[in-house]
């Protein structure tokens, strides 16, 4: 009777499948149906109708089926586990089929990792490496916004799990160092199997070793087209009691020319980021440093002031671990201010160096961009806690080529100025020369009152600005104009 009833609730099962699916056979594995209980099951006949026409004799069985336990299989393994064994009826209970178990041996197979382990973990667990193409992600691929090096990510690590996380996700090492403001290893890994950046970004969060995962993202310095320095005047700093005596600056740029008369006994010292990369360019940052500290005919903002030059711009381009790295080794400079004359996308890793000099009492100037009205925030000048800066004309008017957005702290001279290059001058335009000016602007703070705190410029420089453009502060000239002179007087 036990026999009987699972073979008529196993024939139950498959009618009620075949109603919303086709073929019909698709939904059996029994291959000694007769072609009229198959034409039964097509023309979806009831269950009661097709359990009679299965059978002659009414027991159940077809002729020459044999036992119903043995012959009489529509789903296997579902047919043991909806049924238990009988509690104490006089019969063996049947045993219950290990699906792992290999059928020859019995011998369990090794273990299977869960679903996003990583290839080290599997292996660990008894299992097969998985290759990078098998991965699972934790999350879906991102969507990577702005420049990025296409077969690169970096990544935080804590530990020294870095070589088994470039074997768990089928990446390659290509640089690693301590990183004091991001507080654990960065690690450049390759991608040497041509998977997308934020698809292995996706990948990489599955594993907790990892604590932030970001691509490589491109930098740019912002120095526009040019068509003389009225600076002084605009940002009402007297020329002849400019000083920046004693203020260590740091500058992340281009290499510099030293042998430039307007940048004579100006470099405390020089960093270079990219060392394996040819110097080609010298005139951006060798203007940047003249803009803050010049000195003799080409005086800057803050003569006196004592810069710390680090190389990581060729061509005008960057990434971002060479950027950070710029970063930590003027962090170490026992500096008051960072000049950051460059723009590009929102990276998570720099955001948070940048958190992290600021809390140590560190000045960030960043130029706000010269990508046009529409473009997207340019960073880092959008984080918080950059004093992000843009650039007007001698009349005080916008450039036109300026980012715009709420991001914009203040606005100072940085159109058609006349700036120390290569080892002459030039005439330069760019939100990167106002940031500069507005950098030799603070030291000039810092030189009369070296106890001012970061917190207090910035509030000191907001409250000050002369207004342009719309009352209060607004998306194209922040709080307005700098005005060094109101600034310096305000309250502690």
């Amino acid at each position: 009777m036990a026999a009987r009833a699972v073979i008529r609730f196993a024939a139950l099962l498959v009618a009620a499948m075949i109603i919303g699916a086709a073929p019909a056979l698709a939904q059996t594995n029994d291959p000694n149906l007769t072609q009229t209980e198959i034409d039964c099951l097509n023309r979806g006949a009831t269950a009661a109708d097709c359990i009679k026409r299965d059978t002659e004799d009414g027991s159940g069985e077809r002729p020459g089926a044999g036992s119903a336990a043995t012959n009489a299989v529509f789903l296997p393994a579902l047919i043991v586990d909806l049924f238990p064994n009988p509690v104490g009826g006089g019969q063996a209970p049947l045993p219950t089929p290990d699906p792992r178990r290999d059928p020859a041996s019995g011998a369990l197979p090794p273990p299977v990792p869960p679903a996003g382990a990583t290839a080290i973990q599997a292996a660990a667990a008894g299992g097969p490496i998985v290759s990078p193409s098998d991965l699972v992600a934790a999350e879906p691929p991102r969507a990577v916004v702005g420049d990025f090096v296409p077969d690169e990510v970096l990544v935080t690590v804590e530990g020294d799990a870095v070589q088994q996380i470039a074997a768990s996700f089928g990446l390659e090492v290509r640089s690693q160092r301590q990183s004091q403001l991001l507080g654990a290893t960065l690690v450049r890994f390759g991608i040497p199997d041509g998977r997308p950046v934020g698809v292995v970004l996706a990948q990489l969060a599955a594993d907790g070793r990892t604590l932030r995962r970001e691509p490589n993202h491109i930098y740019s310095l912002q120095q526009a087209a040019t068509i003389v320095n009225y600076a002084f005047e605009r940002i009402a700093l007297d020329a002849k009691g400019a000083s920046g005596e004693n203020v260590r600056i740091a500058v992340i740029d281009t290499a510099i020319d030293d042998t430039n008369p307007a940048l004579s006994g100006v470099i405390a010292d020089q960093f270079d980021a990219m060392p394996d990369v040819p110097i080609e360019a010298r005139d951006h940052g060798t203007s940047i440093d003249g803009l803050i500290a010049g000195v003799g005919a080409l005086k800057g903002m803050a003569p006196g002031a004592r810069i710390y030059h680090a190389r990581a711009f060729e061509g005008g381009k960057s990434t971002m671990d060479v950027i950070l790295a710029a970063l930590d080794w003027a962090a170490e400079q026992d500096l008051r201010i960072v000049n950051m004359s460059f723009v590009g996308p929102k990276n998570d890793l720099l955001g948070v160096a940048c958190r992290n000099a600021r809390a140590l009492g560190i000045v960030l100037v960043a130029a706000a961009g010269n990508n046009g009205p529409k473009a997207p925030y340019g960073y880092p000048a959008a984080f918080d806690g950059v004093i992000a800066v843009t650039a007007t004309d001698a009349k005080d008017g916008l450039m036109q080529q300026a980012n715009r957005g709420a991001y914009v702290f203040l606005s100072a001279p940085g159109v058609e100025m006349v700036a120390p290059s290569g080892a002459g001058s030039d005439v330069v335009t760019g939100t990167s020369f106002a940031a500069a000016i507005v950098t030799g602007a603070i030291a000039n703070l810092l030189h009369a009152a070296p106890g001012r705190s970061a917190d207090w410029v910035e509030k000191a420089l907001a409250a000050t600005a002369r207004d342009l453009g719309p009352k209060g502060r607004d998306n194209d000239f922040g709080y307005g104009l700098l005005n060094i002179e109101a600034a310096e007087a305000a309250k502690e």
